[in-house]
Formats: C-alpha cells, structure tokens, sequence
C-alpha cells in the first residue's frame, strides 16, 4: 500500500492480507480461491451454477429452487454492470397441447457479437438437438471468436474457454458454469444473482426484491430475442404493494398427489452417495411436480438426470439407469454408457495442445481398451491408426485390400493410400463351337481380376433352316454340351390325307364313292393318327310321293329331289299338287307354286257375302255349293196376317183383331254404265199399296171403355221404287 507522508514523500508498505477463511457454498460447489478486486489477496468463494429441467424446475446459482411455467423468452443471466457482454436466455414453450406446464426448447448465448442457440425439437422420446447460429445449422464441433460448441451423447455443451464458462443444454434440460472470478456478485436473471447468498436470488429489474421467485421471473422477459416480444408486468416501485405473479399456479389438491415411483430412487440407496453433499429434496419435489402435471411419464426422467448430473459434477457418478424402465439408452455400436466421463473424449486426431471441456457428462464412450478414432466418426478403434473408405480400422503400416486395390494405412500422412490392384495374365482358351465366345469374368480365385472363359452367347447362333413336313411340329431342345438349340420334328395328334391335317374322328373327304375317317390308331413308323378307308353306300332310289330320285354327274349317290308341292289337308289326307296346278278345299284354293328351286303352295280363302238369317224363309237356310256361305231363298214382297190383342197405352182390345204388315225382298243392284261412266244403282221397298181404317173396342185399366178406337189395316203389298242411298 502507498501512504503519502509530506509533499511528494510516499511510504510504500506491503498489504496485509486477511486470513483465509471455510465458507459453505449454498449450492454444495467446493470453494474457491479467487483473488480480490485488486489482483493481490486471495478468499475462497463459491463459483456460479444454475440449472433448470422438467417443466420446468430452476435452481439458481446460490441453491434457490423454484418453478416457473412462463411461455415466453426471458433473461437467464446477464451481468449487472456490463464487463464480459455475455448474456444467457431461455425460450419456454409449452411442452404439449393441454397441459399448461412449460419446457425449455432454446438456450440463447449472446457473446463476443455472435449469437448461438441451442434447440431441442421433440421433448419426449429422445432428444433433437442442433446448434445455430443466424438460423444456420451450425457443423460441430464448432470453433470461432472465443466460441466452442460440441456434441456430447446426450447434450450440447457451449464453451468460451476465455472465461471458463460452460453452458450444457439437453433434453432434460440446462446448466450454465460460471466462475465466480469473472461473475461473482454481478449477475441477475431467472438465475439469481451470484453471491452464495439465496436472500437476494428473487431480484426483479431495478434491484428490487420479491418474496416469490415465480414473480420474479415474469418481469425478466427478453425483447426481441429469438423473433419474440413478450408482455412485461406493469412498473412496481417501493410504493406499491408487492406485485402478483402472472403465470397460473395448479391450486394444491385436497390429497397431496401421489409421486411416480420413480422419483422415490432418489431417496433411496441408489443415490446415498451423493445426499450428504446434495439433498435430493428439491430434486424429487420436482419429479413429484412432472408426475402429476404432465401426462408422460417419461417426464421424470428428467428430474433423475439432473440430480445424477449435479452429483457427478462433485465427481460422485451414479449408474441409476438401469434401476428404471423410462429412462434407458441404448449405446451405438461398441459403446457403453457411463454416468460421468469426459465432455470431448479423446481422440486419435487430437493435437498436442488441444484444450477440451472439462465438465463430466453423461454419455456414451468408448471401452477401456479403446479410444474414439475422431469426433465426426464416433468410432471406437484399439489403437490409432487409420479408418478405411468402408469405416474398418486400421493400424499404421497395415497392407489391405479394398475395393480391389492394394492399400496402406501410412503413418506420415494418417491416411490411406490405395493403388491399382496388379492382376496375373491368364491365357484365354479357345472356342469353335457354334454360339460360344470369349467372356471376360470375375476370377474365383482372386475376385478382383478377371479372366478370359468360353460362354455360350444364344444370340450369335445362326438361324436353323429345318422345316418339319405336314402332321409334325417343331420343338426346340438344347444337346447337353451345346449352345445353339437344335430343331426336332414332333408328330402331332392328327391323320394327313393328300397333305392335309385332320384331327381324331373327323370324316375325311376324299374319291365320290369312298368314305374315309381319321381313326384313334397311330401309325408305328410315322407315330401319325392312320386314314381308314372304304366304299360308299348309296341309299335305295325309293323317294316319297312329290320327290324324285336325281344322281348329278361326279357325284356317286343320287338324292330324293322335291318336284311338286305336298299339301296335307286336314283330314289326314295328302295332296301331290304339280306347278300350276289348283285344289280348292272347302272355303280355301290352294295353287302349286316354284320359286328359287322351291315349291311352294298359296292359299286363297273364299270371301263370304253379307248373311242375315232373319231375312230368311223358314228351313230355307243351307250351305253354298262350296260349302263354305251361308245362305237362303229370299220371298218375294207379300201381305202377312197375325191376330193378336190391340194394346194403346193402359187400355187392351176385348178381342183378337187381325193385324196385317208386308214383308219380303224386291229386286236392288248396282251397275256400271259405261255411256255415262258412273256407278247406277236401282233400288225398291216392300211396302203397303192399298189400306183401310178400322175399329176395336178397348177397355182401360180405370175400368173405362172406348168403343170406337180407330187402327190401320193393310189390304195389299207391292215393290215400290225407292230413291238409294249414297
């Protein structure tokens, strides 16, 4: 220290620095030395770590556990006076449809004027994790501007090697490493401030204290990070009550919810280890927590890794996966799971000074007897050397073949260098057969060299010019030793007569006067159905009545020919009727008519004239001559008497009277006149010529009598000339 004494006298003496004294970290972090404002004295603090899992769960860097289901992006950590410009945040969505519980999909690092988030796309059933930055997917591991970003088994660890600050984000969930050296006492946010004192943890914008942390947390929003603008809660001062929390809290149920079974493995032995340094409380409160408000079960898992995660970091490793079914991961390739190990394992490919992130993970690695070959691979190898093209490995100096090139894994370059494989020469035999050739083919001995053999090639085999005769059909077949197939005649199921194929059973035509069939018999010598052969029968020349036996010329057999026509009346008799000729039966003509080498016969029926039987005399009906017509004799016009009561009305003659009335047929015709070319008709009634009044005496129904009523009597009749009709 400098003490100015007079003037520009200055005692300088050496500073005395206080004693060191234990503290406890809240968090259970082992203390640290750290050196004063002034670079000179040194004390022990505690660094800085805040992790939040689940839907979610926080613990803040000096141990305060809260839960918090905001659905926005909002401040994890940012320094309170501005030194390092680093600044963390977290994007909460709801972690499913109906179900008003939160997870963390994003970790935002804004650091050295770069921003990188860390993305998780699917919360249940294994993690999707990338890393960008301006919405670019970023290649790990990535390396720029006082930047490190890798790729453990389960998480993404982001690291600024600088300042000794690792942040870890997975599907579990985050934790952030800070050492007190560079953020003690200056930092706020969701992660309280870092100071090992919880008192102050719940501190809103201005230094103001809450008594809730769940309050808290709504007023640290981020504006227009990660593209959201997130409603802050109203201003509060000193002079307003103590503001209300934003986010709906689940009301505590009647009958305290029952914990999945799971969570209570971190109470048990499994665990034992690491309760004297880290109580599992907070931890199974918030698998108690995820049990009742999150439908997947799954969701506990994340409470277990984050307890294992906190132990291993005080290098307690726990393997606790094996005691649940929800929460196992299986390994790729030769791998094994282990609870803590190396953040970046080591690799053949690292360099003399390469610096790797300390923090232990949770993960996947290689077994004790090998070393992972390079991080892009994830291969684990049993010494360096060099991976082959099919991803083999190999050792330094090591000769190979691949591909069908000689290969070395050379030690200079740590890669493999591969040449043209060379190949013995191989004498090529000869081929003289038909449709044989020279092949070039793979050789069974050594697969990567070929040689020459004779193959049979079908295409290059010249056209066959055997035909096979009537009754025979080609069929192709192939010579044991030959290429080219050879054409054999194979004899059908059919006779052949005069070079013409006929199956079984047909008749064959052949000479007029002989009859030939194809029979089911084989021929022995030509395998081919025989021909049988014999003479025709001709039938007698006896032909029924209306046809005549005619033989044509060439022809062996004569046959009845129709030469009349044939009418079968029916009376059972039948009628031979020559061409012309006629035959009248009954009311029906029939005429012998040939058309077209036919006969046949038209029928004509008699029309009858109009019959009225009442115009006849008595007895006088009978049939015409034909008899087909009706007919009778028609009287002349005559006078009939009839005697019969006289009725007028309701009065009746006392007596029969005699009534008289003409009756019969006068002459009636039509004519052509050919002088006047018309139609003439001359028509006549029979109707009364001469008459006379006479007198009856009729009595009535009332009893009364007309004695003289007066009727006419026809004396005499006559055909009287009648104008006729149209």
């Amino acid at each position: 220290m400098a003490k100015c004494i007079k003037g520009d006298v200055i005692e300088i003496i050496p500073l005395q620095c206080p004693p060191l004294k234990n503290i406890t970290c809240k968090y259970n972090q082992p203390q640290v030395l750290v050196y004063d404002e002034h670079q000179c004295c040194q004390q022990y603090a505690c660094d800085c770590f805040c992790e939040g899992w689940g839907d979610p769960h926080y613990i803040t860097f000096d141990g305060f556990y809260y839960t918090y289901q905001g659905n926005c992006t909002y401040i994890l950590m940012e320094e309170i006076r501005p030194k390092h410009h680093l600044k963390i945040y977290i994007d909460n969505v709801y972690c499913a449809i109906g179900e008003p519980v939160s997870c963390p999909r994003s970790i935002i690092v804004s650091y050295n004027k770069q921003v990188i988030t860390l993305r998780n796309h699917r919360f249940m059933g294994g993690a999707d994790l990338e890393a960008l930055k301006d919405n670019v997917k970023l290649k790990l591991p990535y390396t720029y501007n006082g930047v490190r970003v890798i790729s453990s088994t389960l998480d993404l660890l982001l690291e600024i090697p600088e300042l000794k600050v690792v942040v870890t984000f997975g599907i579990t969930g985050f934790g952030i490493n800070l050492p007190f050296q560079h953020f003690g006492k200056n930092t706020q946010g969701h992660c309280g401030t870092c100071n090992n004192n919880t008192a102050d943890d719940c501190m809103i914008p201005g230094g103001i204290l809450v008594n809730d942390c769940a309050v808290m947390a709504d007023y640290w929003t981020a504006s227009g990070v990660d593209g959201k603008n997130c409603t802050k809660p109203p201003v509060w001062n000193m002079s307003t009550p103590e503001p209300k929390t934003h986010t709906a809290k689940t009301p505590t149920p009647t009958t305290p919810c029952q914990a999945h079974p799971d969570c209570y493995l971190l109470k048990s032995k499994l665990f034992e280890a690491c309760h004297s340094h880290i109580p599992p409380t907070n931890y199974f409160l918030a698998c108690q927590y995820d049990s009742c408000h999150m439908s997947n079960p799954a969701v506990v898992c994340a409470s277990l890794q984050s307890y294992a995660r906190a132990c291993s970091q005080l290098g307690i490793c726990i393997h606790w996966r094996n005691y649940t079914n929800l929460c196992n991961i299986t390994c790729p390739g030769n791998k094994i799971l282990l609870p803590c190990g190396p953040s970046e394992p080591p690799t053949c490919r690292d360099g003399p000074m390469q610096g790797n992130i300390s923090v232990l993970t949770e993960g996947c690695f290689c077994p004790g007897n090998t070393i992972l070959f390079n991080k892009e691979s994830g291969l684990c190898v049993p010494k360096c050397g060099c991976i082959d093209p099919s991803g083999t490995p190999r050792e330094f100096g090591e000769h190979f073949e691949y591909n069908c090139e000689d290969c070395i894994c050379d030690k200079a370059s740590q890669s493999v260098n591969c040449k043209p494989k060379k190949c013995n020469d191989v004498n090529p035999g000869s081929c003289t057969e038909p449709g044989f050739m020279l092949f070039n083919v793979t050789n069974p001995s050594d697969p990567c060299c070929s040689k020459q053999v004779c193959n049979c090639d079908v295409s290059i085999c010249p056209p066959s010019d055997k035909k096979c005769g009537v009754g025979y059909a080609p069929v192709l077949e192939l010579p044991n030793g030959k290429c080219c197939p050879e054409i054999r005649c194979e004899p059908k199921t059919v006779c052949v007569r005069n070079n013409t194929e006929y199956e079984p059973g047909t008749k064959i035509p052949d000479e007029p006067c002989v009859e030939c069939n194809c029979e089911m018999d084989k021929d022995p010598y030509t395998q081919l159905h025989i021909v049988k052969c014999s003479p025709k029968v001709c039938p007698k020349d006896i032909c029924p009545q209306g046809f005549k036996y005619v033989k044509k010329e060439g022809e062996c057999c004569g046959t009845c020919t129709q030469v009349a026509c044939i009418y079968d009346a029916p009376n059972n008799t039948r009628h031979v009727l020559q061409e012309g000729e006629e035959y009248k039966y009954k009311c029906e003509t029939l005429n012998c008519h040939q058309m077209n080498g036919s006969f046949v016969i038209e029928k004509t029926t008699k029309q009858c004239p109009p019959f009225n039987p009442d115009d006849c005399e008595p007895e006088t009906k009978h049939l015409d001559k034909d008899g087909c017509c009706e007919i009778c004799e028609l009287s002349n016009c005559v006078l009939k008497n009839n005697a019969t009561r006289l009725h007028v009305n309701d009065c009746t003659s006392i007596e029969d009277v005699e009534v008289t009335s003409c009756t019969g047929h006068c002459n009636t015709k039509s004519m052509y006149s050919m002088e006047e070319n018309i139609m003439k008709h001359s028509c006549s009634c029979c109707r009364e010529m001469s008459v006379e009044k006479r007198q009856v005496t009729l009595k009535c129904a009332n009893s009364t009598v007309i004695p003289h009523h007066n009727y006419i009597y026809i004396k005499s009749c006559t055909c009287t000339p009648t104008k006729c009709g149209d």
